[in-house]
């Protein structure tokens, strides 16, 4: 697959049109999200093409109470297939063992804290799905990693990553999510990046 040539011929489509070229594809595929702020955008784009595409959210058991809430209204409103992966250990023993969230000045304990809470239940999402093929949310501006990657690019795992948003400015997308009435949770905390700006673990691990 000429991944060069394929983002040349996809960047002025639709997300819609990037979804439905990604499961024409017949891989193997499977949906992330994170039920952060406005990512009801890609689930709504995704059921509007394919409602059996198994949609994982990884609940890292620390999100606020408001995420919670949208993401349950989320999955009754929006049809796909949801399944939830969540850390083998408690927030709270971890808590009680970590002494809670590490900071960034201890790394090797904040990357054993993000491999439990994201990294591990991710890596059993992808041995019971065994995806070829990984439509994410992830859009250029997020991240300095980002911006180097494309809207069709292949991760470390080797899985063809598909971003439909890439390009997406927050205005877009805040436009398409009160456009399609679509719920937002206002307060998202991620333990894993601490701060805007920083990768969680999932796009840039093997």
């Amino acid at each position: 697959m000429d991944i060069s040539t394929i983002n040349r011929q996809l960047r002025d489509s639709s997300a819609e049109q990037i979804i439905r070229w990604a499961l024409s594809q017949q891989l193997k595929t499977i949906l992330t999200t994170s039920f952060g702020k406005n990512a009801a955008a890609l689930l709504q784009l995704a059921s509007q093409v394919d409602q059996q595409l198994p949609a994982v959210w990884i609940d890292t058991g620390y999100n606020l109470r408001d995420t919670y809430v949208v993401a349950e209204k989320l999955m009754q409103r929006i049809p796909l297939d949801y399944h939830i992966f969540s850390p083998l250990m408690t927030s709270e023993r971890r808590n009680a063992t970590m002494g809670g969230i590490p900071s960034m000045e201890d790394e090797e304990l904040h990357k054993a804290f993000t491999y439990q809470v994201k990294l591990e239940p991710f890596d059993r999402a992808i041995k019971q799905f065994q995806p070829d093929m990984w439509i994410t949310g992830i859009r250029q501006q997020d991240t300095e990693h980002r911006k180097t990657l494309d809207i069709v690019s292949r991760d470390a795992r080797g899985l063809l990553k598909i971003a439909p948003l890439f390009y997406w400015s927050d205005d877009q997308l805040e436009a398409y999510v009160q456009s399609n009435q679509l719920l937002s949770c206002r307060h998202y905390f991620d333990p894993t990046k601490v701060q805007d700006g920083r990768e969680c673990g999932l796009h840039t691990s093997a």
